[in-house]
């Protein structure tokens, strides 16, 4: 046997079919809007017409810290790669080689990708950045070029990036 029906009043239920809102957990977004023209005072990049690029800033532009010089004066990169395995400590010039160009190319169009810091950890290197999609390209050029085992690990909310590779 069923329990009585219960009858449904549509004109009062919530609606299902709206635009949930992303949550943004990245603490180096900005959440207030950026005053324009402003000009980095650490790195010279400029924040015109919604997006930070190398381009001149005007005399009167503001100052304001771009988030890729906040994260290297907090030291907390956006992302980490590793490097790992036999084949490194042969080729660790040329691997370093291929990192640097691919850094430099992305910077030169993207001011906020940058490389923080390397360091080197039980035969291994660590490399720093300041954006996980620099990280990412970076690994997947070395995978293209060298083959090798990759391994990608984001936080639980995306904020950071691992990224392993080892031959």
């Amino acid at each position: 046997m069923t329990g009585p029906k219960k009858s449904t009043d549509y004109l009062r239920q919530e609606r299902r079919d709206r635009m949930l809102r992303e949550l943004d957990h990245d603490p180096y977004h900005s959440k207030l809007k950026i005053k324009e023209p402003s000009l980095c005072p650490e790195c010279g990049a400029t924040f015109q017409q919604g997006r930070w690029s190398w381009q001149s800033a005007p005399a009167a532009a503001h100052e304001q810290l771009c988030p890729a010089c906040q994260r290297i004066r907090d030291r907390v990169p956006a992302a980490f790669l590793t490097l790992r395995g036999a084949f490194l400590t042969g080729h660790k010039d040329e691997i370093m080689h291929l990192i640097r160009n691919y850094e430099e190319r992305e910077r030169a169009e993207h001011p906020l990708k940058r490389i923080m810091g390397t360091d080197e950890q039980d035969g291994g290197v660590v490399i720093t950045f300041t954006d996980a999609h620099l990280a990412r390209g970076i690994g997947e050029a070395l995978h293209h070029a060298y083959e090798g085992e990759i391994d990608y690990q984001y936080t639980k909310e995306d904020i950071m990036l691992r990224v392993t590779w080892t031959r």
